[in-house]
């Protein structure tokens, strides 16, 4: 080990080697007291729990992904559980007793969590902790000397945070807890793009490129040194033993069977899987009627539209001129990007008639740097923006008649219009970055079809864009239940999800891997909108002509995430006030 890493590591210890003792309770315990106590020990760690794992930053020493780590964590929340339950809430505020019900139902959650199986799974088809590591540079703000410093720490501690990973991965190959092999053959490529022999060539090294002028000539020769210095000698070998290790030694044991509830504890650790990422309790099989169900329905109109559109020839053929016209296909990334920020900027004019309350932050459009498209929040310090990320890597992947929704979802009205509202509330810290998969996922997906209420999808190919987005949400019901619970196969799977959209026969397969390596996380779009969906009718009846819509979408906010139980509990309580107050 080289000098400058060694005496990094040595600020790691000091850093970062405070366990998490039993927190010291005052003679009067309070929520305030034990929401504080929460989240000093949850900065501590570096580890929040139901956070989207695409926000993931450095910030100097990194997590503790050992099993002592998640012992310390789980004997700390047991403490906190138990000291919620001697609190006395009959004298709460209302918005107390939201903020005490919901913490609560995260400590519950996060002990069931300990008793699974996630750290054998800490990879799927679209990332992993070292994929995580490397996008978190293009999503931070290096805007003074300590922001560096920090990130040499990172740096430096990064063969630590690898190897604790290792460590269960081995163990899940022991125990054949590994992912299926054809969702992660060629998976290698994801690492071994950032094995590089120029330092210039790493992700890494972009935040070393141009350092902020106010950042002394000495201090920035000496951070350009200390970091290209970890970059080759620490991270770069970091990557070849993760490559190797899963070459060597994960594929050869990779699973011969598609579906998690093939393995030892599967079946448990699937409906674990249910609940947590649609935060309900519904069996494989209620989920997988409830697909069939909405594509059945979602097909009819997609017939009606091909019908509309004088098309000659059937729904294959239809499809199949999709995945095959030119003309639904930018030429270059400039282009899809251009057309990105032209629907967005079309969008925001529309915002203030459908909601009260408006965001004040801001977000960037990019091309993303792995491939796919998503969008990364900001980290709430007010110097990073969110961010829209497009597959412009593959243009063949990303037609432009999925655009609008896929605009509608990522952007606003969808990821980034909610998470910043969020992060904007008067509430605890741990509320502003909570992410429920169910809550967040089904707001963007009744953002695509809100965007056909406010007057978008006028091209009818863009329009059938949307259904075929709600097509695909729907399939991941039947595709996800029928591969992980029913006995599918993979091919069963992907002939499935294809005949049913206009996805690109690249991007079904890619889909289809990422359910596979990702049991449950794809149900939770379907589940949240229709929920949604379930509230706005019931507030139309109970209002009628009283309903106004941009109420109802600010009050669907004003918690920022939530289960789906106590989202209903709340609107229904804000039904019956607007009743009463009439």
């Amino acid at each position: 080990m080289t000098k400058t890493a060694a005496s990094l590591l040595i600020a790691i210890l000091l850093i970062g080697c405070t366990a998490l003792s039993s927190v010291e309770t005052l003679e009067q315990d309070s929520l305030e007291i034990i929401l504080d106590n929460h989240w000093a020990a949850a900065n501590q760690e570096q580890i929040f729990f139901r956070k989207d794992p695409d926000t993931f930053r450095m910030n100097g020493h990194l997590p503790d992904m050992s099993a002592a780590g998640r012992a310390r964590r789980q004997a700390f929340n047991h403490s906190i559980l138990d000291r919620l339950a001697k609190l006395d809430t009959s004298g709460f505020s209302t918005e107390d007793d939201v903020t005490y019900r919901l913490f609560k139902f995260e400590r519950e959650a996060e002990a069931k969590s300990y008793t699974q199986l996630d750290h054998f799974y800490p990879m799927h088809y679209y990332s992993s902790f070292s994929s995580y590591f490397a996008g978190a540079p293009a999503n931070m703000s290096f805007l003074e000397l300590a922001d560096y410093d920090k990130y040499l720490i990172s740096l430096a501690d990064y063969p630590r945070y690898t190897d604790q990973f290792l460590v269960d991965l081995g163990a899940a190959v022991a125990k054949g807890h590994v992912h299926y092999c054809a969702s992660f053959s060629g998976y290698e490529k994801t690492i071994s793009r950032h094995i590089v022999s120029e330092v210039e060539d790493s992700v890494f090294y972009a935040p070393l490129a141009v350092m902020p002028n106010n950042i002394p000539a000495a201090e920035q020769s000496r951070i350009l040194q200390a970091g290209t210095e970890l970059i080759m000698n620490t991270v770069i070998p970091e990557y070849q033993k993760f490559y190797d290790f899963f070459t060597k030694e994960y594929m050869p044991n990779c699973r011969k069977q598609v579906g998690i509830t093939a393995l030892e504890g599967g079946e448990e650790y699937y409906q674990y899987l249910i609940e947590y990422f649609t935060t309900t309790d519904y069996t494989p099989e209620q989920i997988h009627q409830q697909g069939l169900s909405e594509v059945g329905r979602i097909r009819a109109e997609m017939d009606v539209l091909i019908e509309s559109i004088g098309f000659q020839g059937d729904f294959k053929d239809f499809i199949e001129f999709l995945r095959t016209d030119p003309q639904f296909y930018a030429e270059t990334p400039l282009e899809m990007i251009e057309k990105a920020s032209y629907i967005t900027r079309k969008m925001a004019a529309q915002l203030p008639k459908w909601f009260g309350v408006l965001p004040r932050s801001t977000f960037d459009i990019k091309s993303s740097p792995g491939g796919g498209a998503y969008y990364v929040a900001s980290d709430g310090s007010g110097t990073t923006s969110g961010t829209y990320f497009l597959d412009t890597n593959d243009l063949n992947s990303q037609p432009l008649y999925n655009l609008e929704a896929l605009t509608f979802h990522e952007a606003e009205p969808g990821h980034h219009f909610q998470g910043s509202i969020a992060m904007e509330l008067d509430v605890p810290e741990f509320r502003k970055t909570l992410y429920h998969s169910a809550y967040g996922e089904g707001w963007g997906l009744y953002s695509e079809s809100l965007g056909k209420e406010i007057g978008f999808y006028q091209d009818p190919y863009s329009d059938f864009g949307r259904l075929t987005y709600e097509m695909w949400r729907a399939c991941r019901l039947v595709v996800d239940t029928g591969m992980h619970a029913k006995g599918w196969s993979r091919q069963q799977a992907i002939d499935y999800l294809a005949n049913n959209t206009a996805l690109s026969l690249a991007d079904v397969e890619g889909q289809i891997d990422r359910y596979i390596t990702w049991p449950a996380q794809a149900l939770s779009y379907k589940i949240g909108e229709l929920k949604i969906r379930e509230l706005r009718g019931i507030a139309e009846r109970e209002l009628g002509a009283d309903f106004k819509i941009r109420d109802f979408h600010d009050q669907l906010l004003a918690n920022g995430s939530l289960p789906l139980a106590l989202l209903e509990e709340l609107v229904l309580e804000w039904i019956v006030a607007r009743k009463t107050n009439q």
